[in-house]
């Protein structure tokens, strides 16, 4: 790639983009609706990638309230629902770029750790996660609506990255 992608917030005007993106790149799919409810939801925490002039990924995020993976308090988690790069512009740190952007977004909502789910068997996303600091949590069975298994991961917020067993 010659010229550095940028990382930008998602603004409403880009909803078709990211719709196609979305269809293109991944199994599940969701409404117009659904994109703009998170972006209402958590506006900072939705970004995209350009590169030339057009939208190549992004990452929308939500926050919620629950019991820390790491503890008993109550916290704000941030939740990456969803992320996806073009297949072409794959391997590049665009993917990369977008989750700490999402990250970074969600803490300006309070989150004090962040989580999402993955397919088993998506290995090269599954490895660009590991190396963000997250780390298996368990797995959910039959998560996906074809039946395959995901893995949930979590990260603290600080940056450390939890040790322990994976709950099978």
């Amino acid at each position: 790639m010659n010229e550095p992608f940028t990382i930008r917030q998602f603004h409403p005007n880009d909803i078709k983009d990211v719709v196609s993106i979305n269809q293109r790149c991944l199994p599940e799919n969701y409404p117009d609706q659904f994109f703009m409810g998170l972006f209402y939801h958590a506006p900072k925490a939705f970004y995209v990638a350009e590169y030339e002039g057009e939208i190549i990924g992004y990452i929308m995020c939500r926050i919620e309230r629950g019991i820390s993976g790491f503890g008993r308090m109550p916290v704000k988690k941030g939740h990456i629902v969803s992320v996806a790069v073009l297949q072409s512009m794959r391997h590049k740190g665009i993917g990369t770029a977008l989750i700490n952007a999402g990250m970074e977004g969600m803490k300006e909502y309070g989150a004090s750790e962040f989580f999402l789910e993955v397919r088993k068997t998506n290995e090269d996303a599954i490895g660009v996660y590991e190396n963000l600091g997250y780390s298996v949590r368990r797995v959910l069975r039959g998560y996906y609506r074809d039946g395959e298994d995901a893995y949930l991961m979590i990260k603290k917020g600080n940056g450390e990255i939890e040790e322990g067993v994976v709950d099978e």
